[in-house]
């Protein structure tokens, strides 16, 4: 149970840290449009990116897949600038519910870049061979999973009150969420360390 809560928190951590609030900013990306009736497809979402991100790190923990540190650290950041991009342009339209497979199949793919992301840390601080990581693995994605859905009843929460007491349309709310993303991102993309790769 010791070991359990180690990992849960080492995941819920991963996800909190104020210090890297990328993963924190995607998910703001990702509920852009969605409010507390849509719970079920923000439940699919969040799960969706969170075995997207587990399955990075298993692949990376047996040594299927590695990318270089500075290729990942760059992609995050266009992942998050592609959802708010996304919901920027889609915003107040009618074609949310077929967006959502759409939506899903990136979300998946990004949780994978984002897994891929964390995978050198997690390896390095984690003993032993392959096998070993397995189970730590799967408790720090719980620990992801329950760190992403208090990140988005926070968004959710935020969402209702500026459409209820503030009067904003779902609408405006979408544009002006997904502009202030943006304009957080793009440093993060502009100032990449990939520029400067020979």
């Amino acid at each position: 149970m010791n070991e359990f809560l180690i990992y849960f928190n080492m995941g819920l951590k991963h996800v909190l840290d104020i210090n890297a609030y990328d993963h924190v900013l995607f998910l703001i990306a990702l509920m852009v449009p969605y409010v507390f009736k849509d719970w079920k497809r923000v439940l699919l979402l969040v799960s969706l990116f969170t075995f997207g991100h587990t399955i990075a790190l298993i692949l990376s923990v047996f040594g299927f897949v590695y990318i270089k540190e500075e290729v990942v650290e760059f992609l995050i950041p266009v992942t998050i600038l592609t959802t708010a991009l996304f919901h920027l342009f889609t915003a107040g339209k009618n074609g949310k519910k077929e967006s959502v497979n759409f939506v899903a199949i990136i979300t998946l793919f990004f949780g994978i870049i984002h897994g891929l992301g964390f995978s050198n840390y997690f390896k390095a601080v984690m003993a032993g061979n392959a096998n070993d990581k397995l189970l730590p693995l799967l408790e720090f994605a719980l620990g992801i999973e329950a760190a992403q859905i208090i990140v988005v009843l926070v968004v959710l929460i935020l969402a209702y009150f500026a459409q209820t007491v503030f009067r904003f349309s779902k609408r405006d709310w979408a544009l002006v969420l997904s502009a202030f993303i943006i304009g957080v991102v793009l440093p993060m993309i502009i100032e990449s360390e990939i520029w400067n790769q020979n």
